[in-house]
């Protein structure tokens, strides 16, 4: 992803800056390959031979099979280089598409996604009528074969063939662009700003090198229009300015180096796991606030799905920046401790040194202002206190990670769940393909018909189920899908996280880290709860009191409560309520205080962390405030004593004077 920190112009946010970000590169390059050039020599001598045929007599008046030369030539024309005119038939509807900016947007995406198929329709569809007007029906008569009618059968079974599989084709890209989008963009969007964050704190204050540079520049204008106007400068009144205490190092970076000017720094690169190479091509983060779910397009989401499959979290060390990709990779997050790491090495790089938080403008040092804001809203607590500590820091580049990762897991398994869906589509398209071929040779005669329905009837008694099952399976996981790889959920009463997700399946993980795999149409019948998608998440702590305890025990217990809740506004939200919830057998009363998180329990080890602190206050409060609970008095009737069968006693007792 690259920084757009410096800015840009009015004029250039005015133009449409995003053209060449929605065409990738291999799309904008003419390749010319061996085929190509083979068509073309073909295209040549094949027009040539045409022409010759059409001017020389005795070409002219020359036969094959009861057919003019020409007529054959002209066949092979289109047979050879049908495909290179229908290329030039996408070239120009593509060149109209990019003109306009919506289609462009919505459609260009899907137009290069089905170009082949396209394609191969209009040459066929070529082919088709070049065979029908040069051997029609005229022409059979004459020949008296059924092989010419027979030829064309098959070549309207090709056709048909081939715009079936088109349309299938374009189905499939629509429906699963729009479900990424609808389901993954957020979370996608987020996960890059906080990839973002991360890595501009991690690297040299580029705003605050942007700021000086700028002053300095100034001065220096301010210096050479003075000496223009014949005014005298002293000589050291240049350096001694530029060399002032508010130009020297900024505090917890590396020396000031040149902010780049003109085109936004490349911060991280997106890392192809599968072809082992490194794609240069990001996005800007002036980009990615642009983008919205109604705004992006095909080509834009799936550029992000890849940075975030096979990208990485990062951050900028300035002593290898100048270093080569394998010493870059040391400074990727993958795991918990390298995030707690990061962590750390942000902290030194931003705070002021000795201080123990990181405040707003600190942050503004790294980023512009509303970006700082917005950094700052993600941190625990800090939109109140307006300060971040070492604990907020750590927590919040861990679960981003965290986060990161479990997005990662997600688009995999979804990109293999889509594929998978892919063939089976495949197979049931070709399977309707042979049928109408079928239909179209007239093979499939009334006998035909009659066995293929039987062996259909079997099949379905044999697999009706099974269809049925998948059906239900494909609709929980694309349709209702409740859940993605991560999220905590639970099913029965049984709390679990998602481990993978596959078609027909998903594999949980328990709380003890033993696999439960659950058939996903048995899953379409369950209540499932999921955690990760709730809002902040109420919490209960219920205890009781002596019916006797004095009102102004009772009172202050819960101001000194309220008090500790609104003191860790971090973790709660203020105001909750403290009620009498029952009377117990005339002697306790039961408190129940009912409270809400500034989370969910997604993370259900932080919930009872937080509730472990709150107890551990209410504890030490009843100890202050000598707050117990008593049971009532019990009569005990003693109704026979045994004789004593020893004289021992008790260490402490003493026994009667004799």
């Amino acid at each position: 992803m690259r920084s757009g920190i410096l800015g840009k112009s009015m004029e250039e946010e005015e133009d449409d800056s995003l053209f060449d970000e929605d065409l990738p590169d291999e799309y904008k390059k003419d390749e010319l390959s061996f085929l190509v050039l083979l068509q073309w020599l073909s295209l040549i001598l094949i027009i040539a031979a045409l022409v010759c045929s059409l001017t020389i007599p005795y070409l002219r008046k020359k036969r094959l099979w009861d057919l003019r030369l020409w007529t054959w030539e002209v066949l092979v024309l289109v047979l050879i280089c049908g495909r290179l005119v229908s290329g030039w038939i996408i070239r120009i509807i593509v060149f109209f598409i990019e003109r306009n900016f919506l289609l462009r947007k919505r459609v260009l995406y899907f137009v290069y996604g089905v170009r082949k198929a396209v394609q191969n329709c209009l040459w066929l569809g070529l082919v088709l009528i070049a065979w029908h007007y040069l051997f029609g029906k005229k022409v059979q008569r004459e020949t008296k074969s059924d092989v010419l009618r027979f030829v064309t059968k098959i070549m309207i079974c090709l056709v048909v063939g081939v715009m079936l599989w088109l349309v299938k084709t374009l189905l499939v890209k629509v429906l699963a662009s729009s479900f990424h989008v609808s389901t993954y963009f957020d979370r996608i969007q987020e996960s890059l700003f906080n990839q973002y964050v991360i890595e501009t704190l991690s690297g040299p204050p580029l705003v605050e090198i942007r700021r000086a540079e700028e002053e300095e520049e100034r001065l220096a204008n301010e210096v050479a229009n003075l000496q223009k106007a014949g005014a005298k400068i002293p000589p050291g009144l240049k350096t001694s300015t530029l060399s002032s205490p508010q130009y020297k190092r900024p505090i917890g970076s590396g020396p000031i180096q040149k902010s780049p000017r003109g085109k936004s720094p490349m911060i991280s690169r997106v890392l192809s796991v599968e072809k082992g190479e490194t794609n240069d091509k990001g996005i800007t983060i002036d980009h990615l606030h642009k983008l919205n779910p109604k705004n992006v397009s095909a080509w834009n989401m799936k550029r992000l799905m890849n940075i975030i499959r096979h990208g990485a979290l990062s951050t900028l060390d300035e002593q290898i920046q100048d270093s080569t990709q394998e010493d870059e990779s040391a400074t990727q997050i993958r795991s918990e401790y390298e995030a707690k790491a990061a962590a750390r090495k942000i902290f030194q790089n931003v705070a002021k040194p000795g201080s123990k938080y990181i405040y707003l403008e600190d942050i503004e040092r790294f980023l512009p202002e509303d970006e700082a804001l917005k950094t700052m809203s993600l941190f625990e607590g800090a939109s109140e206190s307006r300060r971040i500590s070492k604990k907020a820091l750590k927590n919040w580049v861990v679960n981003a990670f965290r986060e990161r990762r479990a997005l990662a897991f997600t688009l995999n398994d979804t990109k293999t769940a889509v594929n998978r869906l892919h063939r089976m589509v495949d197979v049931l398209v070709g399977i309707i393909i042979v049928v109408i071929w079928l239909l179209i040779l007239e093979i499939a005669s009334s006998k035909v018909l009659v066995f293929i329905s039987s062996q259909l009837l079997l099949v379905a008694f044999v697999f009706g189920n099974t269809c049925k099952t998948v059906f239900e399976a494909i609709i929980f996981l694309f349709v209702m899908h409740p859940f993605d790889v991560g999220d905590r959920c639970e099913i029965d009463g049984v709390q679990m996280v998602v481990e993978e997700m596959n078609i027909l399946t998903t594999v949980f993980l328990r709380y003890d880290n033993q696999k439960v795999i659950i058939p996903n149409s048995v899953l379409a019948t369950k209540a499932i709860h999921n955690y990760h998608r709730s809002p902040d998440m109420g919490d209960a702590v219920e205890f009781c009191i002596h019916v006797k305890t004095p009102a102004e025990k009772i009172g202050l217990m819960k101001q000194r409560i309220m008090t500790y809740i609104e003191h860790k506004s971090d973790h709660w939200y203020p105001d909750p309520m403290i009620i009498f919830k029952e009377l117990e057998e005339l002697n306790r009363v039961r408190i129940a205080i009912w409270l809400t998180h500034k989370m969910n329990h997604q993370d259900m080890g932080e919930r009872f962390t937080r509730r472990a602190l709150l107890i551990e206050e209410m504890v030490k409060i009843f100890n202050e405030l000598d707050i117990e609970y008593r049971l009532y008095p019990i009569n005990i009737n003693v109704c026979s004593v045994p004789p004593m069968a020893s004289d021992r006693l008790p260490p402490k007792w003493t026994g009667p004077a004799s």
